[in-house]
């Protein structure tokens, strides 16, 4: 494994190189376990390619491995906050999640009688702006854009309303580190609301963990992360992973050169 790993590192660092110029990429992360301690499997992705990253932290140091450079794009998340160490042109933080805080507080958190009318007030908000987004094609754009500025000044007002009830507070302090992370989606084409692709991608590395319990060690880990990258991106792309690394390898063989990774079975005429 760790042969094909050497082979396949350049594929590994050419799948970072695209995700680092896409247009919108989706990050996620989840528990791993290295030599029986806590690490973290990282994923960054786009419906194109996957590169996942295993690593100590969970923290901004992790995540400044792999943007080593500025990202001019729109990175989608959750609301995790090593990610605002991230140096990126615009964000997206995931509205579900925000949905899924409302959901946990209502079931256990026992809030106080002034809870109620402020968790009203926040999802129908985010319920308004989903709805805006399914709608726009259906609207002239000075009506969606009326309709836009509205949503943003009843969020302004949610944050600015004085609110008795402790979670409220908290997620008011969520809300105003993010306040501009928010509704990207209603400017940006392309721009989701929600960061259900990178949880659906890293599903099944979670699978892998659970039947392989993690690695034994870092070079292991590495090794994982690498073959995963390279087979989730070839299997996005339309290809066979086995097959494709096969036949790719043998044109190592021969010419003493990794091909270039292939691109979309679509674009491929």
């Amino acid at each position: 494994w760790y042969r094909l790993q050497a082979i396949l590192y350049a594929w590994y660092e050419e799948i970072q190189q695209e995700a680092l110029k896409s247009a919108v990429l989706h990050a996620d992360e989840t528990g791993w376990r290295v030599d029986g301690k806590t690490h973290w499997l990282w994923c960054f992705t786009t419906p194109n390619l996957t590169y996942y990253m295993i690593d100590r932290s969970r923290g901004s140091p992790a995540l400044l491995k792999f943007f080593i450079v500025e990202f001019s794009g729109t990175l989608v998340s959750d609301f995790w906050g090593a990610y605002n160490a991230v140096a990126c042109a615009l964000r997206q933080t995931c509205l579900v999640h925000l949905l899924r805080d409302l959901e946990h507080v209502d079931k256990y958190k026992r809030p106080s009688e002034h809870w109620p009318a402020f968790a009203k007030k926040l999802r129908r908000l985010v319920g308004d702006a989903i709805r805006l987004w399914r709608r726009q094609d259906e609207l002239t754009a000075e009506q969606y854009q009326s309709r836009r500025d509205r949503l943003h000044k009843r969020l302004g007002e949610l944050i600015d309303a004085s609110w008795e009830d402790q979670q409220a507070k908290r997620l008011i302090k969520r809300l105003r580190r993010h306040r501009n992370d928010l509704f990207t989606f209603l400017d940006q084409a392309g721009v989701p609301f929600d960061n259900n692709h990178a949880e659906r991608i890293i599903r099944p590395a979670v699978i892998i963990r659970k039947n392989s319990y993690g690695n034994r060690s870092q070079r292991g880990a590495d090794c994982q992360a690498v073959l995963m990258s390279v087979f989730r991106t070839l299997k996005q792309r339309g290809h066979d992973p086995v097959s494709t690394i096969c036949e790719e390898i043998a044109t190592d063989l021969k010419t003493g050169q990794l091909p270039p990774l292939p691109a979309n079975t679509a674009s491929d005429g």
